[in-house]
């Protein structure tokens, strides 16, 4: 399988497509979805936004149907979901280049499904592209919460759709702008969301800390680069990780409850090299 390193390289091929025939591009609508523009600097800097987050109307979001593949059992449409410290998810990233602009919708299944291997491994990338209309289809996962719950209303209104045989739902689309998405390690990525990563007392928590004393708190982990990759690998993480210069690998049990909040509903997160996710934690 390749990887999301891998296969953003092949998109950035794909750049020479602009200021060609529309005709010949892979073009988009994305309905009453809302894009957030971006004037980062950082490459792959983006904004998410949430279809059902914003629009609050079903009749405003595209949906489609799926039939649900064995798995957890969680409760989709929950506002608050518990019990996710260490559940496995995947997600289809499907970009796609529309008047020059760069965007990607997020496909998770997160509720639906626990990613089966097999039918995981099953997923034909180039194919999911060809089917969907989309410049490149990136298969990201599989990956582990390290968080123990979510706080969100995303699914209420969600719509939903197979690949292969495994359930998902749109949980977000990003807009890049004009450059395409790169994978830059500890480089941070802006997302406008709404929803509250949480951690229990007692959970133990992995963070790196940055010589301005910031703090990235993970809130997954994944296996997309070293396969094997556990939840009991990562308080040893930080002798594997090419941090930069200062910076500081953190293991540490919460004394009470912590809740990962947007400020003004953006949130920063990074990845590691081995695409390790972390969000900021901001003070305020």
């Amino acid at each position: 399988m390749e990887t999301i390193r891998h296969k953003l390289e092949v998109l950035n091929q794909h750049r020479d497509t602009v200021g060609r025939d529309p005709a010949e591009i892979t073009k988009t609508r994305f309905g009453a979805l809302v894009m957030a523009d971006t004037d980062a600097e950082a490459p792959g800097a983006g904004y998410i936004v949430s279809c059902a987050a914003i629009t609050g109307e079903d009749s405003l979001c595209p949906t489609s149907t799926t039939a649900r593949t064995s798995g957890m059992a969680l409760t989709p449409d929950a506002p608050v979901k518990d019990g996710l410290r260490n559940v496995r998810y995947g997600e289809v990233l499907l970009l796609r280049s529309d008047n020059g602009a760069f965007s990607a919708e997020v496909w998770n299944t997160l509720g639906m499904n626990d990613c089966p291997q097999a039918e995981w491994e099953a997923l034909d990338a180039a194919a999911i592209a060809s089917e969907r209309g989309a410049v490149v289809a990136i298969l990201n996962g599989p990956r582990f919460w390290v968080l123990d719950f979510i706080k969100s209303n995303i699914r209420e209104q969600a719509p939903e759709t197979t690949f292969g045989t495994l359930g998902m739902f749109r949980a977000a689309v990003i807009a890049f702008g004009a450059e395409p998405p790169v994978q830059v390690p500890y480089t941070e990525r802006s997302i406008v969301r709404e929803t509250v990563f949480g951690f229990a007392k007692g959970s133990e928590i992995y963070e790196l800390v940055t010589p301005d004393d910031t703090h990235y708190v993970m809130q997954a982990y994944s296996q997309i680069i070293d396969k094997s990759l556990t939840i009991g690998d990562l308080p040893g993480l930080g002798t594997r990780i090419e941090k930069p210069q200062g910076w500081a690998f953190r293991v540490r049990t919460l004394q009470e409850d912590l809740e990962m909040l947007s400020t003004d509903g953006v949130a920063t997160v990074i990845q590691d090299e081995l695409q390790n996710t972390y969000q900021r934690i901001d003070k305020g």
